[in-house]
């Protein structure tokens, strides 16, 4: 429809390049395309001399889809402990899950979260088998040299790289269900394998996706809007920053009256934090 001229194009990858770069997508790789004549969807565009770059199939044949999760610090997210307390295994004590980032080796120090304790990983179990090393995603079970009180929902991190944990968590949030997500809502937060009460202490902002600026104190947010939100916990949780892990660095907002998802949540500075406002939590047992 505008013959193909390669200006028209140009504006058009400036401006999403732009828009993207404020949401912090590193790169944007821009292809022209005609979909009706299939220019540059497979075979390169006779009509489109001026470009030089690869087709949509090239691009998608050749462009990496993850990153390498192993390179993380190590993430072990407790799903289950196993004591089988049988004439065979009296004494044994294994933590179950699967790793959501990184390495764990046998003799390894590691802290257990949010509890703070320390031990060593005496023995790792793979698929019936003792081995000296295991890593991202694979489903292991863990044993340490002490015992430890430690059940479902616990994190076990390596004690040199393990992260802080918090009872206030700031995060950019995307609202997903019908009933609106207001200042003071009781709420469950669902972060690996740990679910805690909590309650959203404040709306700082709303996203406005024309122009990705903020829109102070919302008061609530509605159906697919993107905002910031400061819940407060229960308990504590061991959040990495969404940038840095996608696995511990997320979470989900459930109402806990029903269980349904209200939202889906990205810990970390995602978009701009604005100035902060403090609304207190009600009582009946939600009073942190």
């Amino acid at each position: 429809l505008v013959g193909y001229r390669e200006t028209v194009f140009a504006k058009i990858a400036e401006e999403f390049t732009a828009y993207a770069s404020e949401l912090g997508v590193p790169e944007i790789t821009a292809i022209p395309i005609s979909a009706l004549a299939g220019d540059n969807v497979v075979e390169p565009s006779a009509n489109m001399d001026w470009y030089g770059g690869p087709t949509v199939l090239e691009h998608l044949e050749t462009v990496p889809v993850s990153h390498d999760l192993t390179a993380c610090p190590a993430r072990f997210p407790v799903q289950y402990v196993i004591r089988p307390q049988t004439a065979e295994h009296p004494d044994y004590r294994g933590y179950a899950g699967q790793i959501a980032s990184g390495v764990l080796r046998v003799g390894e120090a590691v802290t257990v979260l949010p509890s703070g304790r320390t031990s060593t990983i005496e023995g790792i179990d793979a698929l019936g088998e003792s081995v000296d090393i295991a890593w991202a995603p694979q489903s292991v079970t863990v044993r340490l040299k002490d015992d430890i009180d430690i059940s479902r929902g616990d994190l076990i991190a390596p004690s040199a790289s393990a992260p802080a944990t918090t009872q206030d968590v700031v995060a950019t949030v995307c609202h997903v269900a019908d009933q609106p997500l207001a200042v003071g809502a009781r709420v469950l937060i669902k972060h690996t394998t740990r679910t805690v009460k909590a309650i959203v202490k404040e709306i700082p902002s709303r996203l406005t996706l024309d122009d990705l600026s903020q829109h102070p104190a919302p008061g609530q947010l509605v159906a697919n809007d993107i905002g910031r939100v400061v819940v407060r916990t229960a308990e504590p949780l061991a959040l990495d920053a969404y940038a840095d892990s996608r696995r511990t660095g997320s979470f989900l907002l459930i109402d806990p009256a029903d269980g349904t998802t209200l939202a889906a949540g990205m810990a970390g500075e995602s978009f701009a934090s604005q100035a902060r406002t403090t609304v207190q939590a009600d009582e009946e047992g939600w009073d942190f």
